[in-house]
């Protein structure tokens, strides 16, 4: 059985180019291997079993690798989406994505994951936390969660075709 979903999502130039640039520091977040842990890739690979400290130990040193693998080989898939992004001389020129069959799905988790990695810097627990819209800080996670909700609209829409 074969995927043959296409999603369009429509950017501007400069939503493209700044995302193609988060998703580039996340594809390098999950594939350093840092010598202190790094409290975003904890919450990117939170414990299973919170009531049971050495199994969680024991799942997560058995799947955190081959997990960050998949986050990585997600990443680029979205990077190799945006490099096809026709390039307007106009930034705030509407741009198309056309986004297929896996793809939509490696969208989707490359973008909640990119948000949760921003969260973890910002220090937000869930989102129901309040923060000061006027605060620039929350700009891009805010906007990462707006795009993320329209391509689940739009991945959900075009599921049920």
């Amino acid at each position: 059985m074969t995927d043959d979903r296409i999603v369009l999502l429509t950017l501007t130039r400069i939503e493209a180019t700044h995302l193609a640039d988060l998703v580039r520091q996340f594809a390098d977040l999950v594939d350093s291997t840092p010598s202190m842990p790094d409290p975003a890739i904890e919450r990117l690979t939170p414990d299973v079993y919170p009531d049971d400290a050495d199994a969680s130990r024991e799942f997560r040193a058995v799947t955190r690798a081959d997990l960050l693998r998949r986050r990585a080989h997600d990443a680029r898939l979205v990077l190799d989406d945006l490099a096809r992004v026709d390039r307007v001389e106009d930034e705030l020129a509407p741009v198309d994505v056309s986004l297929e069959g896996e793809h939509i799905e490696s969208w989707l988790r490359t973008l909640a994951a990119v948000r949760l990695v921003i969260a973890n810097r910002l220090g937000i627990v869930d989102d129901a936390g309040e923060h000061d819209p006027e605060d620039p800080r929350y700009g891009v996670y805010d906007w990462l969660g707006y795009r993320l909700e329209g391509l689940v609209q739009a991945a959900e829409q075009h599921g049920a075709e």
